[in-house]
């Protein structure tokens, strides 16, 4: 028994909108002429518009969805470009932040440096070793820039200046300062404020405070924590009354017959970065400049 062919017949949006518009047309033009009498001559003007209409309509959404993707793409792109400027503009203005405190630390050290009765050279430190009790400084100037040994180094750090150490070893283009807060450097210094005379040393780390020793007790109410300890300028090893640090501690022990004292230096050497070594033999004639 043979099976009889099926149709499938399905409407699809844009005949449904076909039959929809003609039905319309033909209504509107039976009301407009007072009778549903047809004209052919109007009602195939009436389809054709609006078949034209409905294509233009489909046409014009199609094309307006593909200029929105097309704006989207553009609008994606211009924001990625916005961004990665502003971030290179962030960037920049970091850079030139940093750079401009590193002009204004360069121009303090200038301008230290220039006041100084003695010749010096400014230098930068490039390495240091912070390892051992022994610790030091390694600095870009050497002996083609007249480094010598022995030579006292200080620096200007945050509108103060202080001692920073001596040259103990120098090479052809750079040179290596012992801290003072190297256990073995030994400086001769004096209170500011009373001009007793002591030794100060350090006990092999920045972090660690520096000694002052040979204080005597009897002068003990007569300090206060604070008070500067200076250079004292003897034996020639620093010129006189660099600041070195300020009292901290100060201790009276039964069994000692000079104080305890403990100091600050002037100097905070974990932020250091440039430093000024002194030639106390000839005049500084930049000044003239």
């Amino acid at each position: 028994m043979s099976k009889k062919p099926r149709f499938n017949f399905k409407l699809r949006l844009p005949e449904i909108l076909l039959v929809f518009f003609i039905l319309i047309s033909g209504l509107s033009l039976g009301f407009k002429s007072g009778s549903f009498i047809l004209n052919l001559k109007q009602i195939g003007f009436s389809i054709v518009s609006s078949v034209e209409k409905s294509v233009n309509y489909v046409f014009t959404s199609v094309s307006n969805t593909v200029n929105a993707v097309s704006e989207l793409r553009q609008l994606k792109k211009d924001y990625n470009d916005l961004v990665l400027k502003l971030e290179n503009y962030e960037e920049m203005q970091r850079n030139n932040a940093e750079i401009r405190k590193e002009n204004e630390r360069l121009k303090e050290q200038l301008d230290f440096s220039i006041s100084l009765d003695e010749k010096n050279i400014p230098s930068r430190i490039i390495s240091r070793d912070l390892d051992s009790s022994y610790s030091y400084l390694t600095i870009d100037k050497g002996s083609v820039n007249g480094i010598r040994k022995g030579m006292p180094v200080i620096a200007f750090q945050n509108g103060n200046n202080g001692l920073v150490g001596k040259v103990v070893q120098v090479g052809t283009f750079t040179a290596q300062i012992m801290p003072i807060y190297n256990i073995d450097n030994i400086v001769s210094a004096r209170v500011q404020q009373t001009r007793d005379l002591g030794l100060v040393n350090g006990l092999g780390s920045l972090d660690q405070p520096l000694n002052l020793k040979y204080i005597r007790k009897s002068i003990a109410s007569d300090l206060n924590y604070g008070d500067v300890i200076v250079t004292s300028g003897e034996n020639d090893n620093y010129m006189k009354d660099i600041p070195i640090g300020t009292i901290s501690k100060i201790s009276i022990l039964d069994y000692e017959s000079s104080l305890a004292i403990e100091l600050t230096p002037i100097l905070d050497f974990s932020r250091l970065e440039n430093v000024i070594v002194v030639n106390q033999k000839e005049l500084n004639d930049r000044k003239d400049n």
